[in-house]
């Protein structure tokens, strides 16, 4: 049996969280509908169970689609579980696949291909997120450094100091500066977020 001569009889599940129980049951109807609409892909049989709420919070639903397809080729196949990513993939038949070099090509390739586009994603996300962070950090200090009403609960409120060795300049001189080392500690402790 070559490669090119019978199509891939396979079954998938797909499984799907959402609230409301009426937004599950008419986002499921589409996803079934934009599966029967990709080419390469007939779907012979699909049972979609009743959404049923989450054990851990009522307000959520829970459904899953058994979708019986029949696939014209590997790298349709492949395409069909980057796209929905399926919960399960069952190959119905055949039993045996045989194919050329060039179609295995063309199917790593296109594997590859859709791993590297979402290794960029992840890439862009995490530069992103490591930005974001940078502007904060940047916003609480320049918060610190404004002095703001309210002190920040990690800072040390000025309080009256008995010393009977020293003035009270002195006093109050040694005082702020052990007040802005610490403060400045704890600036640095939270710019390390």
């Amino acid at each position: 049996m070559s490669y090119n001569e019978k199509k891939i009889k396979a079954v998938i599940l797909l499984e799907m969280l959402g609230k409301p129980k009426e937004y599950l049951i008419e986002n499921s109807n589409n996803l079934l509908n934009q599966i029967r609409n990709e080419p390469g892909v007939s779907v012979k049989d699909a049972k979609t169970n009743e959404p049923a709420p989450l054990k851990e919070n009522n307000e959520i639903f829970s459904t899953f689609i058994e979708i019986e397809i029949e696939i014209e080729n590997l790298q349709s196949l492949v395409v069909l579980m980057f796209k929905y990513m399926p919960a399960h993939v069952e190959i119905i038949s055949p039993l045996r696949l045989e194919f050329s070099n060039v179609d295995l090509g063309n199917v790593l390739t296109d594997l590859i291909l859709r791993l590297h586009s979402y290794e960029e994603i992840a890439r862009i996300m995490q530069s992103e997120k490591q930005i974001l962070e940078k502007k904060l950090r940047e916003l609480l200090f320049q918060l610190n450094e404004k002095g703001n009403k309210e002190k920040p609960s990690n800072q040390i409120k000025d309080k009256p100091e008995i010393n009977e060795n020293k003035t009270d300049k002195d006093k109050t001189k040694t005082k702020n500066q052990r007040i802005k080392k610490i403060n400045k500690r704890n600036l640095r402790k939270n710019n390390q977020i």
